[in-house]
């Protein structure tokens, strides 16, 4: 990453990675919540530290994509919400410390989006196409917010209805 940076300048950053767990809090073992933290938290921390020189000069644009989960807290989500939290608060803190640089910071807080997620969890978005995002409609956002001429801080994009099948 430092050479890659060291021969070129970057304009955008967007830290999309993430990995879920949602089952008492007791039941997760270190290694797994050393893995959701690593990241969805530490990772994009990290990432964001190695690129601001560049972000500084291109007067760039950083996006975390968060979760619902950052400002919704469910049953059975404390890690995951401790981390998605964590991210949108390091998202809306670093916004101020870089507004004089003009580097732009976003959060983008999605609720349930069909993706492949949801693959080893006991539930998933349903079939009813009013009751889940695409990562198209994020991709889109986050097209919108780029062209936006100022900054959205933090979103959150839900689809209108709220229903998960159990598996």
């Amino acid at each position: 990453m430092k050479d890659l940076l060291k021969k070129h300048d970057i304009n955008l950053l967007v830290n999309c990675a993430g990995v879920g767990v949602f089952k008492p809090h007791e039941e997760i073992s270190i290694l797994k919540i050393k893995e959701l933290i690593d990241v969805n938290l530490t990772a994009p921390i990290i990432l964001s530290n190695l690129c601001l020189r560049s972000l500084k000069k291109t007067k760039g644009h950083i996006i975390n994509i968060a979760s619902i989960e950052a400002i919704r807290h469910s049953k059975f989500s404390a890690l995951y919400t401790a981390t998605k939290s964590g991210l949108r608060d390091f998202g809306l803190a670093l916004f101020e410390e870089l507004r004089r640089a003009d580097v732009k910071v976003t959060t983008i807080n999605p609720d349930l989006t069909k993706t492949n997620f949801f693959d080893d969890f006991n539930f998933e978005p349903s079939e009813n196409k009013s009751a889940y995002l695409l990562a198209e409609d994020i991709a889109k956002a986050v097209i919108k917010i780029i062209e936006f001429d100022g900054v959205v801080t933090d979103i959150t994009i839900r689809p209108q209805r709220l229903e998960i099948n159990k598996k």
